[in-house]
Parts: structure tokens; sequence; C-alpha cells
């Protein structure tokens, strides 16, 4: 079994620790409860992988902070990276 972290029991999110193949089992644990869930695909090592259903537009929280917006649905053991999230560091607002 392969295992990630969840950092703050809010993330909707965890970080692999290391990479992780489709339907691989995951072990998540740090923050908040430990759960274990399928690796719906590759989840490279350092990537994030969803722990919850999103939708297009929700929020994508790491850290207890958001981080981003998911682009399109994102499911429990997808990973999460640019081809499904848009990150929001270091975007400006125009005046």
């Amino acid at each position: 079994m392969k295992r990630a972290i969840r950092i703050d029991p809010h993330d909707n999110v965890a970080t692999a620790v290391e990479a992780v193949a489709p339907d691989e089992e995951v072990r998540v644990s740090g923050s908040g409860e430990e759960i274990t869930l399928a690796a719906r695909e590759a989840v490279p090592r350092g990537h994030k992988v969803a722990l919850t259903a999103l939708r297009a537009g929700d929020q994508v929280v790491k850290y207890g902070e958001v981080i981003g917006r998911t682009t399109g649905e994102v499911l429990p053991g997808d990973c999460v990276h640019v081809h499904n999230m848009e990150a929001i560091r270091g975007r400006r607002r125009s005046a």
C-alpha cells in the first residue's frame, strides 16, 4: 500500500509520499482521520491526490489554505495537478 499525507484536517487533497499506480491502494495519514482510497490514475511522488469529489470551480485546499480551483470534475483518487486545476497563488488582480 502506498502512502500520502494530509497536512490539515480541512484539506481535500493529500500529497503522495511515493509514486502511485492506477488502482493501487493509498493510505492517507497525518492530520484528520486516516483513510484508504484507490488511485484512479497515476499519481507521481509529490503530487496531490483528491480525497473528495470536486466539481469544476471548487476550491482545492492544501495546508488548510485554498491553493487553486478545479477546472473540471475530480473524483477521489484522481491526481490533482495542472491538467485539472488552476492555481491561484501568484495571480494578480487587474485594476
